[in-house]
């Protein structure tokens, strides 16, 4: 059986693209979607209480990890009006949809890259970082997203996650404790949590 995870590099199933029309944070957005991607079916409710939630200035450069077809980084790309999202993901069939949705919503302020986990943007830093984080990759790929994250926020940087509270919150939490000199959480909904991690060396 050829790996069909939507963390995989290559998924191999068969295409069911289809349209998806949705309005996030006031903004009517259309997406494609297609098999072998995380919510094909629609936008999880985990991303939507993200996107609901998530501030940060309009010139915010924004790096989403684990972007899959596009909704929190695109989200992301109309709140940072005058800033910059880049986009990555190492699914490539959601990288290309990505880039397709946002070609299909007039979205000029991304850069989409396939990259497994943060390989494709070493050296670049980032104002705030978004993610709605590969639970079924494990653990271990969680806590090293966080990491990285930190290496990759400027100083009063904040990285955004949602996860939920039976999918391992509590030690999600602990673990960007021990990182971070500041976390909160921001909200919950339907147990969804989205915590709100800040970097502040100085």
């Amino acid at each position: 059986m050829p790996n069909q995870h939507y963390y995989s590099n290559n998924p191999e199933s068969g295409h069911d693209r289809r349209k998806l029309d949705v309005v996030l944070r006031g903004t009517k957005l259309s997406f494609i979607s297609d098999a072998g991607v995380f919510s094909k079916g629609g936008i999880d409710y985990g991303s939507k209480v993200l996107i609901e939630a998530m501030e940060f200035p309009a010139q915010a450069k924004v790096l989403d990890v684990g972007c899959g077809y596009g909704p929190i980084g695109l989200s992301a790309a109309k709140l940072a009006s005058a800033g910059h999202v880049t986009m990555i993901d190492v699914n490539s069939r959601a990288v290309e949809l990505a880039k397709e949705n946002a070609a299909l919503n007039g979205i000029g302020n991304v850069t989409i890259l396939e990259s497994d986990l943060f390989s494709s943007i070493q050296g670049e830093a980032f104002d705030v970082v978004l993610t709605n984080p590969p639970i079924r990759a494990g653990k271990e790929t969680v806590h090293t997203i966080f990491e990285e994250a930190y290496r990759h926020l400027r100083d009063g940087g904040a990285l955004w996650i949602v996860i939920q509270k039976k999918q391992g919150a509590p030690s999600a939490r602990a673990k960007l404790e021990s990182l971070f000199q500041q976390v909160e959480e921001v909200t919950k909904d339907k147990g969804y949590r989205i915590l709100k991690a800040v970097k502040t060396t100085t």
